[in-house]
């Protein structure tokens, strides 16, 4: 009878995810309603075998079509919140729309609404997606338009967000919220921080060991 094969070893430690409970830095405002992934991330850029360098293709196409893009502009160079208006990231589920977003260093967003998918992936970056009524999207997207430096903080608890003196409750589904309290918000770390329940199973199933 042949030799069983080992079970794979995990890939080198990863330490579990830290807890995200606040979130400070300059806005972007994007305005427009039903911003799909294929507009955050055109689908030429897919073909990646890795999602290093993402956003450098961030709104591509509306970039090139538009030299007034916000994402052009560079006093929001460096801008860590980004705030968006309805169903923002419809369309299909790629996880590289938020991919580039967060590796660009958006480390939020705040809008009127989101695809529940484009929320979960981001979720799992780190970058949670907090959802505000349309007047106080109205009211950031303004101030951040007329002053740039302002620095909004965003309470991940409480989902109240400071800007200057305005003042916006948002929220967030409870099941995330919790999730980047406690630093359980990205699977993949979980997984890996307890590798060796995960071999110990593996080690039960049959068709794990059995080919």
């Amino acid at each position: 009878m042949s030799a069983q094969p080992p079970v794979p070893s995990p890939q080198p430690p990863v330490r579990a995810a830290a807890a995200v409970t606040n979130i400070a830095g300059r806005g972007l405002p994007l305005r427009g309603d039903d911003i799909d992934t294929d507009r955050i991330m055109p689908a030429r850029f897919l073909k990646a075998i890795s999602f290093e360098g993402l956003e450098g293709h961030l709104f591509e196409d509306d970039r090139r079509a538009n030299a007034a893009h916000p994402f052009n502009d560079p006093k929001y160079a460096g801008a860590s919140i980004l705030i968006v208006n309805s169903n923002f990231g419809c369309g299909s589920s790629r996880e590289h729309a938020p991919q580039g977003l967060a590796r660009a260093g958006f480390g939020a967003i705040v809008g009127r609404s989101f695809s529940e998918i484009f929320q979960g992936n981001a979720a799992m970056l780190g970058v949670p997606c907090f959802v505000a009524a349309p007047a106080d999207i109205d009211r950031l997207q303004g101030l951040i338009e007329a002053k740039p430096e302002t620095t909004i903080e965003v309470d991940v608890a409480t989902g109240r967000i400071t800007a200057a003196s305005t003042v916006v409750e948002a929220s967030l589904p409870a099941a995330l919220r919790d999730g980047f309290l406690s630093g359980q918000w990205n699977p993949t770390a979980m997984l890996l921080d307890h590798f060796e329940d995960v071999r110990a199973v593996a080690a039960r199933l049959p068709y794990i060991r059995g080919f």
